[in-house]
């Protein structure tokens, strides 16, 4: 692999523990409009899209109406719960001091991820963070990628690569043309963290 230029990391449970929160929005959702609501494990499972995207098939005609009751529970409640995960601010810190160009590409709503970068005080080591609705499609399609490179000068390629913990994160980086580093466990692998990462770039 070539050295990158620039990382783009998803949000999620890639940097920040967000898995209760999301699904007790959830939960909420499904309660308010009728439906058996899903485990905790199932919610892991099965949450990988936007809103747009993973909504209509679930909640058909009514799926704008399960997004308003959604956001406004997420709102009430993320900030206070948001977790950054072990290792994380670390690894940054030391990927931006290095001199690499950072950003995120999430399929969170782009208003309340933003929100939560300010809240951590990360907004210093990103240069752009895109979240779902910015770009003309979400993940995994390209365009949030892109939208993440617009005006820096760069273009996907080998020296952009997207950091994530599922595989629609790694579809994500094969649309756009970039390599894609898979972090955490997935189908019982473990893979790099990313402060290994961090390691494996001072090399």
């Amino acid at each position: 692999m070539i050295r990158p230029k620039v990382i783009l990391f998803d949000w999620d449970n890639t940097l920040v523990d967000s898995w209760g929160t999301i699904h007790h929005a959830l939960v909420e959702t499904f309660a308010s409009l009728g439906v058996a609501p899903w485990t905790l494990e199932e919610t892991k499972r099965r949450v990988r899209h936007s809103l747009r995207d993973a909504f209509p098939p679930l909640f058909g005609a009514r799926w704008e109406e399960a997004k308003r009751l959604y956001i406004g529970t997420f709102t009430a409640i993320h900030l206070e719960r948001l977790k950054a995960l072990e290792g994380a601010e670390a690894a940054l810190r030391e990927l931006a001091g290095a001199g690499f160009r950072l950003g995120v590409v999430s399929n969170k709503t782009g208003a309340l991820l933003r929100r939560e970068v300010v809240h951590l005080a990360w907004e210093r080591f990103f240069v752009r963070v895109v979240g779902a609705g910015d770009a003309s499609h979400d993940k995994p399609h390209a365009a949030p990628i892109q939208l993440a490179l617009d005006g820096s000068g760069q273009k996907p390629g080998p020296e952009i690569w997207y950091v994530g913990d599922t595989e629609l994160d790694m579809e994500c980086a094969a649309n756009a043309g970039c390599p894609g580093i898979l972090i955490g466990e997935a189908e019982g692998a473990r893979f790099a963290t990313v402060a290994a990462l961090v390691r494996s770039l001072a090399v």
